[in-house]
């Protein structure tokens, strides 16, 4: 199951989250996701997340990982509320 927040704050951020229930993501993995070529799968390139991360940072943003609480992991991201409105 996903679960996907997002909500504008105060300070000009919209923080988005996106929340899986499986079988969560190791410290060290979640250290690692992002840089370039990393990769889980057997015939996997590495790049999507490292893509995902270029694209939120280009944007004046930011994006990461953690082991979700109960069960599964949790992506998170944040973007400027201006950048938005300018598109």
């Amino acid at each position: 199951m996903l679960i996907i927040r997002s909500q504008q704050i105060g300070n000009g951020q919209i923080p988005v989250s996106v929340s899986d229930t499986g079988k969560g993501i190791s410290p060290q993995l979640a250290k690692q996701i992002f840089d370039p070529f990393l990769t889980t799968k057997p015939h996997g390139t590495g790049m999507g997340w490292r893509i995902c991360w270029t694209i939120v940072e280009l944007h004046g943003g930011r994006l990461w990982v953690e082991d979700a609480p109960e069960r599964g992991a949790t992506f998170q991201f944040t973007l400027p509320a201006a950048a938005l409105a300018s598109r």
